[in-house]
């Protein structure tokens, strides 16, 4: 079983809600980029215990918690590390509007499990809100995978929902 397997099977266990995200969900949204690691999404703090991922640490899987603090856009990410597979990051986010992008995920099967995987407008919500020179590249990208005005018009229905500087994002992205 692959290491994120692993990980989507614990908080199933759990019942935390997750979803693939980062480079390797904008491959399975047509874009394609090299990355070392693989992304998850999640919103529910418990994902932060320590003690939900002994039983990965006593297979010899290091786990390495990191909280976020007060102002952090982030509650927090738990990076996972097997010498036998490529790293995993569960990004905990603490908005609403992130946990409404893991329960309107849908779910993919990817040969080693089935997981739910954020849409391409959801991805590009990601990204607005993360707002790094990477983050607007694979915007762009996402834009030329797919159907461009469709997609515009989705993100556009919940942009509403980010702090403003990532619509002011979205406008400079759009029309320079």
């Amino acid at each position: 079983m692959t290491l994120l397997a692993r990980i989507v099977d614990r908080l199933a266990e759990r019942g935390i809600l997750c979803a693939l995200i980062g480079a390797e969900a904008l491959a399975l949204r047509g874009v394609s980029r090299a990355t070392a690691d693989r992304d998850v999404l999640a919103t529910d703090p418990a994902a932060l215990d320590p003690a939900l991922w002994r039983a990965l640490v006593d297979t010899g899987i290091r786990v390495e918690v990191r909280r976020g603090d007060r102002d952090d856009p982030l509650a927090g990410v738990v990076r996972f590390d097997a010498d036998e597979d490529r790293p995993v990051d569960l990004i905990v986010g603490r908005h609403d509007w992130q946990t409404r992008i893991l329960r309107r995920s849908e779910h993919l099967d990817l040969g080693e499990l089935s997981i739910a995987v954020a849409s391409a407008a959801d991805l590009v919500l990601l990204k607005l809100y993360a707002a790094g020179p990477q983050d607007a590249w694979d915007i762009a990208q996402l834009l030329d995978a797919d159907d461009r005005e469709a997609l515009i018009r989705e993100v556009e229905a919940r942009l509403a929902e980010l702090p403003d500087d990532c619509r002011h994002l979205w406008e400079k992205l759009l029309h320079g």
